[in-house]
């Protein structure tokens, strides 16, 4: 299948920008050990965002691969994960921060290093939502796309530093019409001692049409729910 379009992500790099309702997002790692972090709007209404407590517990899980959907404040589908060669992507670690990157990978600044500064994934979010009329306030919960984490015997999380190998690749389905917000950061939870250097390739295509039948849409009851709550929203739009 064509892309419809494609960009590469460097490290330490950010995107925006909207998707429309039924196309295809696939997202592959050029490097082993890939962390993209993700926040979803709805791009017709931009108070409607991704919401993690809703999307997790009506899943039943605390991670996301083939099957699951990325559920809105309002109960609507913002995206299904369609295909995943990873099969865990982390919900629950959050984006680095200024003084975390900092503290653990040394402090850099963009008048001494100019574009080989270490950014974080909180300034990058923070620009990338100003030019979408959003600010601080609009930070949420994000995705880690690529990233394992688990939580051992003793409750203490776990990042799996050989989760993502080379080429592995992840696939989302828009349900809506939606702003991506990217960040080419490390999970907060990485375990290198230096800042990771790995590209993310996002390729965009087109969209087969969702029958009652699809995987997305039966993977969970509640899944099914969101999914009408959406074509609802759609047909009363027009």
């Amino acid at each position: 299948m064509n892309s419809l379009w494609s960009m590469t992500i460097g490290a330490g790099g950010k995107w925006s920008g909207v998707v429309g309702r039924g196309k295809l997002i696939r997202f592959t790692a050029l490097d082993a050990g890939a962390n993209l972090s993700m926040l979803m709007y709805n791009a017709k209404d931009l108070s409607e965002r991704y919401n993690m407590p809703d999307t997790l517990k009506a899943q039943h899980t605390s991670h996301l691969t083939k099957g699951n959907v990325l559920m809105s404040d309002n109960g609507r589908v913002l995206a299904s994960i369609v295909e995943d060669s990873l099969g865990w992507h982390d919900t629950i670690c959050g984006y680095t921060t200024r003084a975390a990157t900092d503290a653990k990978y040394g402090a850099t600044n963009y008048q001494q290093l100019r574009n080989e500064w270490l950014r974080s994934g909180q300034e990058n979010f923070e620009v990338e939502l100003v030019r979408n009329g959003l600010g601080r306030r609009d930070l949420t919960p994000v995705v880690n796309l690529f990233s394992k984490v688990f939580c051992d015997d003793k409750g203490d999380m776990c990042f799996s530093a050989d989760h993502c190998k080379e080429g592995a690749a992840v696939t989302l389905r828009t349900e809506m019409d939606t702003l991506f917000v990217l960040s080419n950061t490390p999970n907060p939870l990485d375990t290198s001692a230096a800042y990771p250097s790995v590209p993310v390739k996002i390729e965009v295509l087109s969209a087969e049409p969702v029958s009652s039948m699809d995987y997305c849409v039966n993977y969970r009851p509640e899944n099914r729910r969101a999914y009408e709550n959406t074509w609802e929203y759609y047909l009363l739009l027009g």
